[in-house]
């Protein structure tokens, strides 16, 4: 059993799907591991730790791939780069596949089995799977970082000989793993949180952090959130009534933090112009949703802008700002999965299509789009 890892070619992005501490366990488990030069680089993996590990490292893509049953990969590769694969090879990764059902359909034709790890499901046995959260969590640690270099004021409290330096007042849009992580962070840095999100269950949560829950909590909101634990789409009334509330809030903030996301759709705007207007020239926004659109009508994705002296940071693919760290973690994830495909006695690799993580998420099999949620455009 081979497994190709290669290095990303998508721009910007500085993680790699495989550290020489998951390499060392996929070679016990049985495989041979095959590694492009450089791979690792941008991620300070140095590829002598991965020769150390027990990969073989090879001074192309195309020698790496070649005859590979499994590829891991952090992004979609693209279907001309894997060629050399064997035939039905797993890729594994982040497939991004809402409105690039063309590139999928791509993989379905180059023969393999493309896995979209951000399709895993949302149950116990398939948490240490998940690429959304492990990286969302990052992602929201780093977003406050960035709010802290943007600020020209101290985050906490001060009480010193010349005065008292009070603490910055931080919200954050949005409480799921990114915001949790925001909250929880900003809390250490010593300012004052407040956190808003449509799901009921986020308001425990943020309270057990030490910030302050805003909501509009009605009927509508109790009802906000699906069996999986995601958010469900608001109502036009109900999204009027929470922006008229956090445009009041808004405006007594230093920092917004915004990590609203809804899966398969454009990132929700929730801060308008006015809004932005609204706030203290000094203040910052950090818009995590930036890649999506952004929740910010005035941010501009992979730019740092500022607007009547509010700065918008929209950095696209925060995770890849801590690539070491990320990495790591997104590397673990993927063995996770490997994991329980390897029969650890024979140490024979065998997937089970029945296995319900399998079935979440494979979405090409065999020449073919599999995945019910993913259809080609003008497809019934």
């Amino acid at each position: 059993m081979k497994i190709a890892i290669v290095r990303e070619r998508t721009d910007g992005e500085t993680r790699v799907a495989a550290t020489p501490e998951t390499v060392g366990k996929r070679i016990g488990l049985g495989a041979t591991v095959a590694s492009e030069a450089g791979a690792g680089e941008t991620a300070r993996c140095p590829e002598a730790d991965y020769q150390a590990a027990g990969a073989e490292i090879t001074a192309t893509a195309e020698a790496a791939l070649g005859g590979a049953d499994i590829v891991l990969t952090v992004r979609r590769p693209q279907a001309s780069l894997l060629k050399g694969v064997a035939t039905g090879a797993l890729v594994i990764g982040s497939m991004d596949p809402y409105g690039n059902e063309g590139e999928i359909d791509a993989l379905a034709k180059a023969g393999v089995t493309a896995v979209a790890m951000e399709f895993m499901p949302r149950i116990t046995r398939a948490q240490v799977m998940d690429i959304l959260s492990s990286q969302a969590n990052l992602a929201g640690y780093q977003a406050v970082i960035d709010a802290a270099v943007n600020f020209d004021r101290a985050f906490p409290m001060m009480m010193t000989a010349a005065g008292t330096v009070r603490p910055a007042k931080v919200f954050v849009m949005g409480a799921g793993v990114a915001g949790l992580q925001a909250v929880a962070t900003a809390k250490r840095l010593g300012a004052v949180v407040s956190a808003n999100d449509v799901r009921p269950a986020a308001k425990e949560q943020v309270e057990s952090l030490g910030g302050k829950f805003i909501a509009v909590e009605d009927e509508e909101f109790k009802q906000a959130e699906t069996a999986a634990g995601y958010a469900k789409p608001m109502s036009a009334e109900y999204q009027a009534k929470q922006a008229a509330l956090t445009a009041t809030h808004i405006a007594k903030q230093d920092i917004v933090i915004t990590t609203a996301l809804i899966p398969g759709r454009p990132a929700p705007k929730l801060i308008s112009k006015a809004m932005v207007e609204s706030m203290p020239p000094g203040s910052v926004i950090v818009d995590l949703a930036a890649e999506r659109g952004g929740n910010v009508e005035l941010t501009e994705p992979g730019k740092v802008i500022t607007h009547n002296g509010v700065t918008i940071v929209g950095y696209k693919n925060v995770p890849a700002r801590l690539a070491t760290s990320a990495s790591q973690l997104f590397a673990r994830n993927l063995f996770a999965f490997l994991e329980t495909m390897f029969d650890k006695k024979t140490k024979a690799f065998a997937v089970n299509w029945d296995d319900e993580l399998v079935k979440a998420t494979v979405l090409t099999k065999g020449g073919a789009i599999v995945h019910p949620n993913i259809k080609l455009p003008g497809a019934a």
